[in-house]
């Protein structure tokens, strides 16, 4: 059996909330630890393996993965999940596409605009703008309800993930603001409230 090596609220949540939309939560092994909070509180946990005591981390047994991109990459493709798009499928690069979006383009754009660092030319030339993510968020959606057409995705599940943590970083645009809200509303996302609930925080 895999264990994540889980903190509540955290980034790891949305593997959790994945895990329960893939209906194989059972067939995971859930390690709660600690982490060092963005607030200061907290600390590094000693039973976390991460070399830098973060999460998600996922031991797939003798194996440790990291980056939530990553793992579910491995986690959809095990399972043969429907939320993924198997090697084969007309989809497949445009499923690649969004997990990577978001660890290469997203992620760092927030970040720097979260440091106060702002638009310098280095970050531009090499991520995008703010309104670049949001003009090819905004295109994907514009004809679609979810990034890769009609039916929720794990694409959708991490892409979406960083404005349900941050909604003042979702773009003004009609069409992401009633993807943002649609995501919420999906059962996996209660699923996984309700698991953190349960838990003590570490």
């Amino acid at each position: 059996m895999f264990t994540l090596y889980h903190a509540p609220q955290s980034r790891s949540t949305r593997l959790l909330a994945l895990l329960h939309a893939m209906e194989v939560r059972d067939r995971i092994d859930l390690q709660v630890v600690g982490i060092r909070r963005d607030n200061g509180t907290g600390a590094r946990d000693p039973r976390n393996p991460h070399p830098e005591g973060r999460v998600p981390l996922l031991d797939t047994g003798g194996t440790l993965l990291r980056e939530s991109n990553a793992i579910i990459l491995f986690l959809t493709d095990h399972f043969d999940s429907a939320l993924g798009r198997p090697v084969g499928h007309a989809q497949r690069a445009d499923y690649l596409f969004w997990l990577s979006y978001y660890g290469n383009v997203m992620e760092p754009v927030a970040l720097a605009g979260f440091g106060g660092v702002g638009e310098t030319p280095a970050l531009v030339s090499g991520f995008g703008m703010a309104e670049n993510v949001a003009a090819t968020l905004g295109a994907a959606l514009a004809d679609a309800p979810y990034l890769l057409g009609q039916d929720y995705s794990a694409a959708d599940a991490l892409v979406v993930s960083m404005f349900h943590f941050a909604p003042f970083l979702t773009p003004d645009v009609a069409a992401v603001r009633d993807w943002v809200a649609r995501c919420a509303d999906h059962p996996s996302l209660a699923a996984a409230a309700a698991e953190e609930a349960a838990m003590p925080m570490p």
